[in-house]
């Protein structure tokens, strides 16, 4: 008699990635002013950027995937205590983005790009950042080689033009 595994292997990965987000929230809505920094990564799970703030706090990143539409950053005070969170990849935040402005400064105001693309003709790299728009779009910082920001667009983002992609046009 030939004994067959429980789980399929494809169906192991899967089980476990589920049970490790059902560990941690999306967003902070839930989370109260006040939080500690253990008790936020407890319950969001490990940032994905960390930035100091001018009076000396910190600020958290908590991006939600390449093709996630939401960048949450959380805003604590020197003792590590919640003061503020918001939802950053929004129109507003982007058109504060502007030339010369320092990669850091972007990190620290947007977060991390959903994905780097390199352009060697124009000596840049495209951050380009995914988020909630009703026409697909998507907002690319043109970053120089000295970490300066050259230029910023919103363009047509390429999910949207692949056959299996619910965007499609």
């Amino acid at each position: 008699m030939k004994l067959r595994p429980l789980l399929r292997p494809d169906w192991t990965a899967a089980l476990v990635a589920v049970s490790l987000c059902a560990c941690t929230s999306y967003s902070p809505s839930g989370l109260a002013p006040g939080s500690s920094v253990a008790a936020v990564v407890k319950d969001m799970g490990q940032p994905t950027g960390d930035s100091p703030l001018p009076d000396g706090g910190r600020r958290l990143e908590f991006a939600r995937g390449p093709y996630g539409k939401h960048t949450y950053m959380l805003d604590f005070d020197t003792q590590g205590s919640l003061v503020s969170w918001q939802q950053v990849l929004t129109e507003a935040r982007f058109n504060g983005i502007h030339a010369g402005m320092d990669a850091k400064e972007v990190l620290a105001q947007i977060g991390h790009p959903a994905e780097y693309i390199n352009i060697g003709w124009q000596h840049q790299v495209a951050w380009s950042y995914r988020f909630d728009s009703p026409m697909c779009l998507w907002f690319q910082v043109g970053m120089g080689l000295d970490s300066k920001v050259v230029d910023t667009a919103y363009g047509q983002d390429p999910i949207c033009d692949r056959k299996d992609s619910k965007w499609t046009w």
